[in-house]
């Protein structure tokens, strides 16, 4: 693929570079991809960002959608450790005759191990100057090179998808909502042996052992589902500081497929504000009933990028989607 910013090997020409298996297995590491829903050229428009990392270099990717969501304008950028003069810069693109300008500057972004960096930079997506996308913690630096004001309407953040790599632990952080604080999640898979000698055929167990998960939430165990040669496919509720929590799980290929796979969380927040009987009344009208999530791969019903068949309200809450590759 011909680029004119040469870009990292684990972000494939199309924006489903998180939905795709083969790109993630390619980088052999973390990728994650931010979705925030704001005003741009005005018209209301997704705009993506997207890290990536492997054994050589970070990457980064902002997309922003265009006319009725049929094309991308993109900028990638990565970012080597001797390519000084790429980890800050510009580049605008035109949408609907309105300039749109993606402003970054990453020379002294702390990563501290992570996929996306945790402090000292910026990246920036201004139209009609108007600030109207703002990552990062250098703001003051950022409003002073794009000469732009911050935009009346504040982003909202749609959905974060994020790609692990482990062999029974899995390990990430994430917020709930914008507002929020940083959570650590921890997933589990333990093997505990049968007294009974089990086997594949009774489906007791698999090859005598009997698989186990545990989510911990910030050291807490919040799930603990035993048997899950039964339960590969399932959904609980939990509660964080009186927020509810859906979370969904999809570990059916981690036991029935060989090699490397991914199983699929998904944790959808919510709104205290939402009541119970239009949760109800939206569901039977506009999306499936909740125990009905679970009777198909988790992947099928998101792979068209579409949330509408998570959200029991149907609104555009947040969800956070892990992908979580087992490694042998």
């Amino acid at each position: 693929m011909q680029d004119p910013i040469r870009i990292p090997s684990c972000f494939s020409s199309g924006e489903r570079l998180s939905d795709d298996p083969a790109a993630v297995t390619r980088s052999g590491q973390s990728v994650v991809m931010s979705i925030y829903r704001t005003k741009v050229a005005d018209h209301c428009r997704l705009i993506t960002v997207s890290w990536c990392k492997n054994l050589l270099l970070h990457g980064l990717s902002v997309s922003v959608e265009g006319p009725e969501g049929e094309s991308h304008y993109t900028c990638k950028v990565e970012l080597k450790p001797w390519y000084f003069w790429r980890k800050t810069g510009s580049k605008r693109f035109m949408i609907e005759n309105k300039e749109v300008y993606i402003f970054w500057d990453l020379k002294d972004a702390k990563f501290n191990g992570e996929t996306e960096p945790n402090s000292e930079y910026y990246v920036a997506v201004a139209c009609d100057e108007e600030v109207v996308l703002l990552l990062g913690d250098l703001k003051k630096e950022a409003y002073k090179k794009t000469g732009c004001r911050p935009a009346l309407i504040d982003p909202s953040l749609v959905s974060r998808k994020e790609h692990i790599f482990g062999k029974k632990r899995f390990t990430t952080r994430a917020k709930f909502h914008e507002k929020g604080r940083l959570h650590e999640i921890i997933i589990e898979c333990k093997s505990r042996a049968c007294s009974s000698g089990g086997n594949v055929k009774n489906g007791d167990s698999l090859n005598g052992f009997e698989p186990e998960m545990e989510i911990r939430l910030d050291g807490n165990c919040v799930i603990h589902v035993k048997h899950l040669q039964w339960k590969f496919r399932g959904n609980e509720s939990i509660h964080i500081n009186k927020l509810r929590i859906e979370v969904f799980w999809d570990v059916h290929d981690w036991l029935f497929n060989p090699g490397l796979r991914h199983a699929l969380f998904i944790f959808k927040p919510i709104l205290p504000s939402t009541s119970l009987s239009s949760l109800s009344s939206s569901s039977s009208s506009s999306s499936p009933p909740l125990s009905s999530l679970t009777s198909t791969p988790l992947s099928s019903q998101t792979s068209s990028g579409s949330l509408e068949s998570l959200n029991p309200g149907g609104s555009s809450e947040f969800c956070l989607f892990l992908y979580a590759w087992k490694l042998e």
